[in-house]
């Protein structure tokens, strides 16, 4: 009887979980849905890609524009875009549900390190985009507009730059996560901050390879992602050695 009743127990908690996953998943794609159909009311998907252009534009020929090679590619590009923007304004929402669903079956302590570093992690990426666009972007395509020859009229592609732009952000919000990277890692004792040290060689390597898959084949695409990303590993390492220097102090004697 006992092991009848906990197996339907545990059913019913099997079954209500869904259902809560169910309803947190139905909230976050209610709200992506509001903030997008408010994103085309305004400013509009066409102003939304005009700013997200904006810095190729700058640096194309007086005169030149982009041009939309597909049919349809006027309409959906911008509609892309802008759907786009709609998940990046309501991503910390997306993570609350994601959070609030995982929260109840984790200990105090846990709960107490996951909120901050959910909260710094979100922080990083919007950093790491906003730095890809307002810094790297605009040297970038000036040195593409710079290096290419007279006898070529420079007109970019809608939808080969929404491509592009969308790899370059997603590249920068992710390196930007590196300290989180760090820091958990030492957090759950799978690495200490010593043997980080060691690998800073074998880091640089690294990042200097990653740099040169993901960004344009030009230094300053490459320095622009590396340098601030092992600048982030570094920071995760102070960090890392004040969480080790506060562990100790938890694990001494009084």
């Amino acid at each position: 009887m006992n092991t009848e009743s906990d197996s339907r127990s545990n059913a019913d908690t099997f079954i209500s979980h869904l259902i809560e996953l169910r309803d947190r998943l139905l909230r976050a794609m209610a709200v992506l849905l509001a903030m997008f159909v408010v994103l085309c009311i305004w400013p509009g998907p066409a102003a939304i890609y005009d700013f997200l252009a904006q810095p190729m534009i700058a640096n194309l020929p007086a005169g030149s524009k982009m041009i939309a090679t597909g049919v349809v590619a006027p309409f959906f590009i911008p509609i892309k875009v802008t759907l786009l923007a709609a998940f990046m304004l309501v991503l910390p929402y997306v993570l609350y549900q994601a959070w609030a669903f995982v929260a109840p079956g984790l200990y105090r302590h846990e709960r107490r390190l996951a909120g901050p570093i959910l909260f710094s992690s979100v922080l990083l990426f919007y950093t790491g985009v906003a730095f890809c666009y307002s810094f790297v972007f605009g040297n970038v395509f000036k040195y593409i507009a710079a290096f290419a020859p007279a006898s070529i009229q420079v007109a970019p592609d809608i939808e080969q730059y929404l491509g592009f732009a969308m790899t370059m952000f997603l590249a920068f919000g992710l390196a930007f996560e590196t300290p989180i990277v760090v820091i958990v890692l030492v957090l759950l004792g799978m690495v200490s901050v010593a043997k980080l040290c060691e690998w800073r060689g074998y880091t640089a390597i690294a990042i200097a390879v990653i740099s040169a898959i993901v960004t344009p084949p030009d230094m300053f695409s490459q320095l622009s992602l590396g340098i601030p990303m092992y600048a982030l590993y570094e920071i995760g390492i102070l960090v890392g050695r004040l969480i080790e220097k506060k562990k100790k102090a938890e694990e001494s004697p009084v």
